[in-house]
């Protein structure tokens, strides 16, 4: 008869899992901005994902989008700087800088009070860049694969509770 107890690994790994269960992620915090840094902004990130787009706009503006929350974006400067364009539906609000022409973010159409936030334009870009991962999506059919897309993918979250 073995006198070692058997609950002895369950309740560890119980305990484990709770404790995990009720951590908060971590948070990544990134400035970025334009080219002519007129416009700043922060962001706050607890998932590094990024995603590169083949719609027309994205190809053509060489956007990665980093999808941030409106509770996780901060405009520091720039307001007054910044000007939108609109197109088809005219949901999404591309903004860019009127001074040198940079979009460092926009308001998407998947989340019109929230941004996306242009992976090149954050900060020291060449020393995180490697940190996000990155997907592909389809935008040259976006209806098709919105909602597949966003089944698959959690939203950034900020929030301290």
């Amino acid at each position: 008869v073995s006198t070692q107890s058997t609950w002895g690994p369950f309740l560890i790994g119980l305990l484990s899992s709770t404790t995990m269960a009720n951590e908060q992620p971590e948070k990544h915090q990134f400035e970025g901005g334009c080219h002519c840094k007129a416009i700043r902004f922060q962001i706050t990130l607890d998932k590094l994902e990024s995603c590169d787009c083949n719609c027309s706009i994205c190809v053509m503006k060489g956007f990665l989008h980093v999808a941030v929350p409106a509770s996780c974006f901060v405009l520091k400067t720039g307001q007054d700087n910044l000007t939108t364009y609109t197109f088809n539906t005219g949901v999404a609000k591309h903004l860019f800088c009127r001074t040198c022409g940079i979009s460092s973010f926009y308001h998407p159409r998947s989340d019109p009070t929230g941004y996306s936030v242009n992976l090149h334009c954050l900060d020291n870009y060449n020393e995180i860049k490697d940190k996000f991962t990155h997907e592909m999506f389809d935008g040259q059919n976006y209806e098709a694969n919105l909602s597949a897309y966003k089944q698959t993918h959690v939203q950034n979250s900020c929030k301290n509770n």
